[in-house]
């Protein structure tokens, strides 16, 4: 390696940036005041003291320096040794100049914030002759090593690029799937320029049909997924094209009208997703989150708290234990498996309904019923007759199936009313709203099966038509009449609706649920931390119904 040529420092962003040259190399931006750590106090025996108490501005800054700088000049062992694991960031270190083929490095660090660092990364990707410049946004965590005290780089891979996860790499090379052009059901190309968040829905698109769709393979800096981004069904994702392939094309059941309006609605509020389907077939119209980098609507795994009634119910009235105009209790509390269940804000129904219940929502009416079932039987209701919790759903893209596990005690009782074990997407939830609405389980999908002659998945069986009446009559009198009547405002009478909000730990108010069916469309969204369905996550599905497909 060429020697690094001396340079004058300059003044870069409030902090001093030297230039290092050399071959592979860039520079580096330097923090002000690098003075080096103090070594601590001795103990009277000559051993040094274990470091305590909150890091210093000083500490926070040198052990930074040094990392930034070891990686920056090249030396991996020493940017290595400076973080608290040493063999994952030598592995990924080595591979970012050796498999990503990244060099010129230049890191420039922003403003620390407590223990964390920021900084930009840019450099140069070459591939056989071709080289295109790199540029990208991350930071890193100093913390106490917990054998003496010392500042050190707490290493992620997100330290090395944001979208690393455990088991990812960074490879720069032909591109093992081609790309692909999607389109809307109408033939119009579906890109993240019209529709911000269809990114992880395009990227799977391209996993699944690059290889058949026509295409050839370009060069590109991508993440490869791990064996734990795999379990969690997180598709490749391309970070730097430096030269395209020829795409294929695949066309998907999307609505551009009805994209465009989710994509507009989910933006509104923070950590929201829905999905919009048709019922009579399974074809999805839209599917929208207000994050960009996971799909929640398809891959969240959310515990879907009152929507899950839905299911419970429709298993309550068919073995005989809850009837739509019959008397049903809904007291207060209700105490099973030593837990003491309570109803939103404690009200109580004197003498109401079954669908009176289920209208306002009353956890105690389902909870009520646990000891007249056996544990298995939310589990095969669902997988039975909505066709969840099976994981064979093939819509064209990584999707989660929703899980409800067999459960005892307790969480069994929680199960009915969509907490403990149970879990679920805006996907699974559209999906039961469009069970009930067409009268049988018609699996979603994304890419119509004749592209790739995949076989969808099916029910077992279906609800006798007496349920399937009372279970469209109680969605039908909540969304007229009870707490999701606010959003439906104006779309009956042909229609029906549940609102959940689900409880979760450490988190000041609950994810707020919504699924409902109008004509020939259904849906459902979550909004996280939102509240009350009825009210966050109600009106991005009510208004989506009301458009008509």
């Amino acid at each position: 390696m060429a020697e690094p040529r001396k340079t004058r420092p300059a003044v870069v962003g409030g902090v001093i940036a030297v230039v290092v040259g050399g071959a592979g190399l860039g520079g580096w931006a330097l923090f002000g005041g690098g003075a080096a750590a103090d070594d601590g106090p001795a103990t009277s025996a000559g051993h040094k003291a274990v470091k305590s108490g909150p890091l210093t501005a000083a500490e926070v800054t040198t052990a930074a320096q040094r990392f930034l700088t070891a990686w920056q000049s090249g030396k991996v062992p020493a940017a290595a040794a400076a973080t608290d694991d040493a063999g994952a960031a030598t592995a990924l270190l080595t591979g970012y100049a050796k498999d990503a083929r990244v060099g010129d490095v230049t890191l420039t660090a922003g403003t620390r914030s407590g223990g964390k660092v920021p900084f930009d990364v840019k450099g140069t990707v070459t591939y056989k002759g071709t080289s295109k410049p790199l540029a990208y946004a991350s930071s890193l965590t100093v913390v106490r090593r917990a054998a003496d005290g010392e500042p050190i780089v707490s290493w992620r891979p997100s330290v090395l690029h944001p979208d690393l996860k455990e088991g990812d790499t960074l490879v720069t090379g032909e591109s093992g799937t081609p790309p692909v052009k999607a389109f809307d059901r109408d033939g119009g190309e579906l890109t993240t320029a019209a529709y911000p968040s269809l990114g992880p829905v395009l990227d799977g698109l391209r996993e699944k049909y690059g290889k058949t769709a026509g295409g050839t393979a370009g060069v590109e800096l991508r993440v490869v997924r791990g064996s734990a981004s795999e379990k969690a069904k997180l598709s490749d994702k391309t970070v730097l094209e430096l030269s395209k392939g020829t795409p294929g094309s695949v066309r998907t059941t999307l609505s551009p009208k009805l994209q465009a309006a989710a994509e507009k609605k989910v933006a509104e509020r923070s950590s929201a997703s829905v999905v919009v389907l048709r019922p009579s077939t399974g074809e999805i119209l839209a599917a929208a989150n207000s994050s960009k980098n996971f799909n929640v609507a398809f891959q969240g795994s959310l515990a879907p708290g009152s929507t899950m009634k839905v299911v419970t119910s429709s298993l309550l009235i068919e073995k005989g234990l809850a009837e739509a105009e019959k008397k049903h209790p809904c007291p207060k509390t209700f105490t099973y498996g030593g837990w003491k269940f309570h109803n939103d804000d404690d009200f109580e129904i004197k003498g109401g309904t079954f669908k009176a219940s289920f209208a306002r929502s009353c956890n105690t009416a389902f909870i009520s019923q646990a000891k007249k079932l056996s544990n298995s039987d939310l589990t095969k209701q669902a997988q039975e007759v909505f066709g969840l919790s099976r994981n064979d759903w093939a819509i064209g893209v990584p999707t989660f199936d929703g899980s409800v596990p067999v459960q005892s005690a307790a969480q069994m009782a929680a199960s009915l009313i969509g907490q403990g074990g149970v879990r679920m997407n805006p996907l699974n939830m559209a999906s039961v709203a469009a069970t009930v609405t067409s009268g049988t389980f018609h699996q979603p999908y994304l890419v119509a099966p004749s592209v790739d002659h995949r076989k969808l998945a099916t029910a077992s069986r279906t609800m006798s038509a007496k349920t399937l009446a009372q279970l469209r009559e109680l969605m039908r009198y909540t969304a007229a009449y009870g707490t999701a009547a606010e959003a439906m405002s104006g779309l009956g009478p042909d229609y029906g609706a549940k609102t959940g909000s689900a409880e979760v730990d450490n988190q000041e108010k609950p994810n707020g649920w919504f699924t409902a069916y109008r004509g020939d469309l259904a849906g459902a969204g979550v909004v996280q931390a939102g509240g009350h369905g009825g009210d966050t996550a109600g009106p991005i599905v009510a208004a989506l119904l009301g458009l008509g497909a």
